[in-house]
Formats: structure tokens, sequence, C-alpha cells
């Protein structure tokens, strides 16, 4: 009696495994997302580049505050505008 218990057991035992892996998958993909924009909130917050000093090509340029950008802003400004 207990031999038709174990085979239909098997199949239920396989998919709760296949589905908690994916939560679990699906879990840690979460918190790394999440570590990684809170690392970036920080990174901006302490005023250091998150772009390894490279103004022009990175994201939040127009809205960096860093020396470095300030400075490229303005060169590019006086390139492209002649002010000063």
């Amino acid at each position: 009696m207990k031999e038709p218990l174990r085979r239909a057991s098997v199949p239920a035992r396989r998919l709760f495994i296949t589905r908690m892996l994916r939560n679990v998958s699906l879990a840690v993909l979460g918190l790394a997302g999440g570590a990684v924009a809170v690392k970036r909130r920080r990174l901006l917050r302490e005023g250091k580049c998150l772009n390894q000093g490279m103004c022009r090509m990175c994201d939040v340029f127009d809205d960096c505050g860093l020396p470095r950008a300030l400075s490229t802003r303005n060169v590019v400004a006086r390139i492209h505008g002649g002010e000063r």
C-alpha cells in the first residue's frame, strides 16, 4: 500500500523543489538588484563618482555636482556655446 503513495509523491516533490528553487533564485536576483541600487545611492550621496571619472558617458552627468563634472560641463558649454 505504501508503494503507490511513494510513486505519487515523487512528481509532487519534484514540482515542490522546482518551485522552491525558482522562488529562491528570484529572491536572490531581487536582493542583488536592491544592493546595487542602494550602493549607487550611497555613492551619489557621498559625492563619489559612479562612472570612474568618465563624465561625458555618465547617466547622471546633467545632475552631477562633483567638481570634475562641473568642469566638464563648463568646458563643453564653452566649446559648443561660445560662453566665457
